[in-house]
């Protein structure tokens, strides 16, 4: 049952760093959330009012408070555990809506920090399709070059860049045709059965929402605008960016996952390319049945809030390596990060081994390839790391978290 908590003038009510799993509704009096900002690292501070939630990022993801709620007079706040909370949000529509507005606003916003970071920011949503397209026409994945001009030329079907755009596709489309005659492997047929994981998206009444795409078939392309966003029945879905004009890969996605749910939300332009990673099918559900689908649906609004919970938290994480000016305590940290993504049996052990490569590393830092690797010989000479072909050593994740901590106060 929830319950009601009185405070008094000055008391804590839970402190940055701290793991609960409850949540808070403000019903009387006054709280203030202070933290320190991610890029300045100057305090900053937010009042809570009457009515409002706070704790709920933290709660639903499991993470640490990212802030300490402080009663700024006598107060009274109703605490709720993330059961009792998920009974109240499944009832109240505005909540709904107004929840997931509100988180895929902060989504988008640290986001626009780091791409703003990486010098990556475009703000012609068609000079980036076509950059998008060149990047994976690079990387020779000419199927997915043809979808991006198709989509582009579908988008923008006055733009003076159509003859040019339509040779490209003509010259693209070409090589995807000689590709698939040249390839010694044929495409088997996508089986109808879908998988599972969640199991209430197989019911017959969402099947009018099925899209079925072929390998290398681009669903999603980075820059054009978001209508729609899908869940994953079977299949595996690649997330695909285009950095500096190359294509580099995100992240693959698996069945019961969401993705494009960032853009319906708040109108933004797609942030990241959608690939089928093999014959995938999806549900699509766009911005018309959207509201329809998840007030209808509380348990999908759920899973979407706790996907931006989860989103929020990895892109806060990966900005707070991109603002540290020491490279070697970017550095350091990026393996730090590693070590929370993959936590050991063993808390006692401190030798740690991470499969990724030297290009991984500058990929998460946000430098160049060169620059990493002189860093990271730097961290070898004092015998902080071994570098294999597939893989790196962190010899003691104890000194290098010593060694982070020290550099990063003094040269931030």
């Amino acid at each position: 049952m929830p319950k009601a908590i009185q405070y008094s003038k000055g008391s804590i009510i839970y402190f940055e760093g701290d793991f609960s799993d409850k949540i808070f509704i403000m019903q009387s009096g006054s709280v203030l959330l202070t933290s320190t900002d991610i890029e300045t690292r100057e305090p900053t501070a937010e009042q809570v009012k009457s009515g409002e939630f706070f704790g709920v990022k933290s709660a639903f993801g499991h993470f640490a408070r990212e802030e300490t709620a402080t009663a700024l007079s006598q107060t009274v706040v109703v605490a709720l555990t993330v059961q009792e909370f998920e009974i109240l949000f499944s009832k109240n529509k505005t909540l709904i809506m107004k929840m997931l507005r509100v988180f895929s606003n902060q989504l988008r916003q640290i986001h626009k920090k780091t791409e703003s970071i990486l010098n990556k920011v475009q703000e012609d949503q068609q000079v980036g399709m076509l950059a998008v397209a060149k990047s994976l026409y690079d990387a020779e994945l000419y199927r997915s070059a043809c979808d991006v001009y198709v989509k582009f030329l579908s988008r923008y079907p006055t733009t003076p860049k159509k003859e040019e755009v339509a040779k490209l596709y003509a010259e693209c489309k070409m090589r995807a045709e000689r590709a698939a005659l040249s390839s010694k492997f044929r495409e088997s047929v996508m089986e109808e059965e879908v998988e599972s994981s969640l199991k209430m998206f197989t019911l017959s009444t969402f099947e009018r929402f099925a899209k079925t795409y072929e390998p290398g078939e681009v669903i999603i392309s980075e820059y054009e605008p978001g209508d729609c966003f899908y869940l994953i029945q079977s299949g595996e879905v690649q997330l695909v960016k285009c950095v500096n004009g190359i294509s580099k890969n995100l992240d693959i996605l698996k069945p019961g996952e969401f993705f494009g749910e960032m853009a319906i939300l708040d109108n933004s332009p797609r942030s990241a390319t959608c690939i089928a990673n093999g014959p995938v099918k999806c549900l699509e559900f766009n911005k018309e049945n959207f509201e329809l689908l998840i007030t209808g649906n509380p348990q999908i609004a759920l899973i979407l809030l706790k996907l931006f919970c989860k989103r929020i938290y990895d892109q806060k994480r990966r900005f707070r390596i991109l603002v540290i000016k020491d490279l070697q305590a970017r550095i350091a940290d990026v393996f730090l990060m590693l070590d929370e993504m993959n936590p050991v049996s063993n808390p006692n052990e401190k030798m740690r081994r991470f499969n990724v490569g030297i290009s991984d590393i500058a990929h998460w830092a946000g430098l160049s390839y060169d620059t990493t690797r002189d860093e990271i010989h730097k961290l070898l000479e004092k015998h902080k790391l071994e570098v294999y072909d597939s893989y790196i050593i962190v010899n003691n994740i104890v000194e290098l978290k010593r060694l982070y901590e020290s550099r990063y106060g003094v040269n931030h």
